[in-house]
């Protein structure tokens, strides 16, 4: 079977089938995305202004977070050097403000708890419920129709209600997105893929702020879940992160007594002591996702630094380098089922095994094509109007290396006792943006596999 079929059938299965997933709880992070596509001249003009030489010195190594104007317009430039995503929290009220006066194209619902929720909640009609640290006007109005809801309590007792008619005014925490297309030319940099910078100008989410609600009604929250997505976590430091890694702690446990599946939405972080702490907890999610970046990161963390730089090495990504590192973590945590995603192509390591894995997989694809064709997904039928995007040619090398190594046909293969999935993607030669494809990719597929579990 041709892999367009298998994208085909992948997609009648899920659709037929979403429907039996109940609630899926969301948290920590929503933020409200200020979008500007970064023009050329414009871009090198603010650069020499502020001075080439010492820009250039951090789009070389990107620093911690973001103090001044160096830093943002380096980050900038190390993303559009790589064609990598990246997110700094901008620490600087002066570098805040002159981003508030360069401006943005568009505002849209940002954080990946806001991006999952419209997409699951609005997209899928699968119910949500979301922890918004900060409910403005602006970011309830970014919510879509559908059955997506907030805690809100009243004398005590907890009602979910859609965030419209939460009836806050709350602070705006705005994120920056600097968006640039494959080809985009600054200086002598060219880029070789479509990415973005962001820069992160709230204190809420980089604190993963908790609202009271989720504080005190947690468990009765978890009630009225089957399914969790955690994420957010990724702008935490050295010095702020043992409260709420505590906090997640807590919630895990609750989730775990009550048998909830649980993924984490990995997202790099340059602080080594974070990435430590979270790979102390992975054992207690079902789930994490990652990009090669991370895995790297994770990687670096349990002290396998030559699989770190084989995945930083080769474009596309070595897949067996991939498999060795997921086999790695997972023995090593306990974790039962890791999916990574890089361009090109999607791999899962499950300790259980099925067709399922693999055409949630497709699907996820499938929807994350159509996020980058339409820039805007409105229905679940909308997602088929992917088909038409042709499939990777350049993933035919990546199958071909795990044919080779691990006997894999028609995307699975057993490997070590655990099954990996495997699955070439689409790719959108101009895609509208870029902007949370990634959190697409991730709750499609976990919440697809349940959709599709025997």
């Amino acid at each position: 079977m041709s892999w367009d079929a298998l994208y085909s059938s992948a997609f009648d299965k899920v659709r037929g089938n979403i429907g039996k997933v109940g609630g899926v709880l969301l948290a920590y992070n929503t933020n409200i995305d200020a979008v500007k596509y970064l023009d050329s001249k414009d871009l090198e003009r603010r650069v020499r202004n502020v001075g080439e030489d010492e820009v250039l010195r951090y789009s070389d190594e990107l620093p911690e977070k973001i103090t001044s104007l160096e830093h943002l317009f380096g980050g900038i430039l190390w993303s559009v050097r790589r064609g990598k995503a990246a997110e700094l929290f901008v620490e600087s009220c002066s570098v805040r403000f002159y981003m508030k006066r360069w401006g943005w194209d568009e505002l849209r619902m940002g954080g990946q708890v806001g991006i999952m929720a419209n997409l699951l909640g609005g997209v899928y009609n699968v119910p949500v419920i979301a922890h918004v640290p900060q409910l403005s006007r602006l970011q309830a109005e970014l919510f879509k129709d559908g059955p997506i809801y907030v805690p809100k309590v009243e004398n005590g007792k907890l009602r979910l209600v859609h965030p419209r008619d939460f009836a806050g005014d709350e602070e705006n925490c705005i994120h920056y997105i600097y968006e640039f297309p494959r080809g985009f030319r600054v200086f002598d940099f060219e880029a070789p893929r479509e990415n973005r910078f962001i820069g992160s100008a709230d204190d809420y989410n980089p604190n993963v702020y908790i609202r009271p609600e989720f504080h005190e009604h947690f468990e009765e929250i978890a009630s009225e879940s089957e399914l969790a997505v955690i994420s957010g976590l990724q702008a935490l430091t050295g010095e702020n992160y043992r409260e709420p890694v505590e906090t997640l702690r807590g919630h895990l446990e609750i989730l775990n007594d009550k048998d909830i599946p649980v993924h984490l939405e990995f997202a790099f972080t340059t602080d080594r002591t974070v990435r430590e702490a979270l790979v102390d907890l992975l054992g207690k999610f079902w789930s994490v996702g990652f990009n090669e970046v991370e895995l790297a990161s994770i990687m670096e963390v349990v002290g396998e630094d030559e699989i770190a730089r084989k995945l930083l090495t080769h474009d596309p990504v070595d897949p067996v380098a991939v498999t060795e590192a997921m086999l790695k973590l997972a023995e090593k945590t306990g974790v039962r089922r890791i999916h990574f995603h890089t361009y090109g192509y999607y791999l899962a390591l499950t300790a259980y095994k099925g067709e399922f894995i693999r055409d949630a997989l497709l699907f996820a694809a499938l929807a994350a094509a159509a996020k980058a064709k339409l820039g805007d997904v409105h229905s679940i039928d909308d997602v088929v109007k992917a088909m038409e995007v042709p499939v990777n040619e350049r993933a035919k090398a990546v199958e071909a290396a795990l044919e080779e190594r691990y006997g894999m046909e028609k995307g699975i293969a057993d490997v070590d006792g655990y099954q990996l999935s495997f699955v070439p993607t689409k790719i959108v030669e101009r895609p509208k943006s870029t902007v949370g494809i990634g959190d697409t990719i991730s709750s499609s597929a976990f919440v697809g596999e349940f959709a599709l579990r025997p």
